[in-house]
């Protein structure tokens, strides 16, 4: 029986804008040779900001990528700042809104590894989920993304 081993590595991934954007060449970039080494185990990416998050859905088709924007605005519209339905303001008009968004969408993401490669499906692609119009205080959209992997040889 082989020991498990595990590997960590914080990347930095810079939002072209807010939306919802397709990162899984980034993270399976940063990491490939570590993956190599593992037949069977786990990833966990842990996105370390509170205005973005991460989730898996279709890879192939962009207009899905839109889609989700526009649902999730739909679902917490940045009108919410303006008719007093937030009191925590103190960053801009679609910061409570991206807190609201990271929190239903979550911080992080398990992906079983099988064979030196992440277990997506056909058609599953990895996002980073910008839900500021500015990364916090102005800044860029620039986000750090832990990537833990676990698992034997």
């Amino acid at each position: 029986m082989s020991v498990p081993k595990w590997y960590q590595k914080t990347i930095s991934i810079t939002a072209p804008s807010r939306g919802c954007h397709l990162i899984t060449n980034e993270v399976t970039n940063a990491v490939r040779s570590e993956l190599s080494g593992i037949k069977i185990g786990m990833a966990n990416l842990f996105i370390q900001h509170t205005s973005a998050s991460l989730t898996i859905n279709e890879n192939a088709d962009p207009d899905v990528r839109v889609d989700l924007e526009t649902a999730l605005n739909k679902i917490v519209p940045e009108t919410w700042h303006k008719d007093g339905s937030f009191t925590h303001t103190m960053e801009g008009p679609d910061d409570m809104t991206g807190h609201v968004k990271s929190s239903l969408m979550g911080p992080s993401l398990n992906i079983p590894i099988s064979n030196g490669r992440l277990a997506l499906g056909t058609w599953q692609g990895i996002y980073l989920n910008e839900h500021r119009n500015q990364g916090g205080w102005g800044g860029g959209h620039t986000r750090n993304i832990v990537i833990t992997l676990q698992g034997t040889s």
